[in-house]
């Protein structure tokens, strides 16, 4: 459920960075604050259980990084 939601969040902002990408700086920097905040949240957890907790957050706000970037290079790259 929750690797479907992040899903549909990267195709949204990879969309949104393709076709806007000025405005989809704000959406992209709010899920990274979400993702940010459940990762200390999760990093809190002491030992090994709170790295493993951390994890997914750090995961899913590095992909959604990704998707923004990739949609705004592909729009540099067109010829229009």
């Amino acid at each position: 459920m929750v690797v479907v939601a992040i899903v549909a969040v990267c195709v949204v902002l990879a969309v949104l960075a393709f076709f806007v990408p000025r405005l989809s700086r704000h959406p992209e920097r709010g899920t990274h604050r979400s993702l940010g905040a459940g990762a200390r949240v999760g990093g809190k957890a002491p030992g090994v259980l709170g790295r493993l907790f951390s994890k997914p957050f750090h995961t899913s706000s590095r992909a959604v990084g990704r998707s923004g970037s990739a949609g705004r290079r592909a729009r540099g790259r067109m010829p229009f």
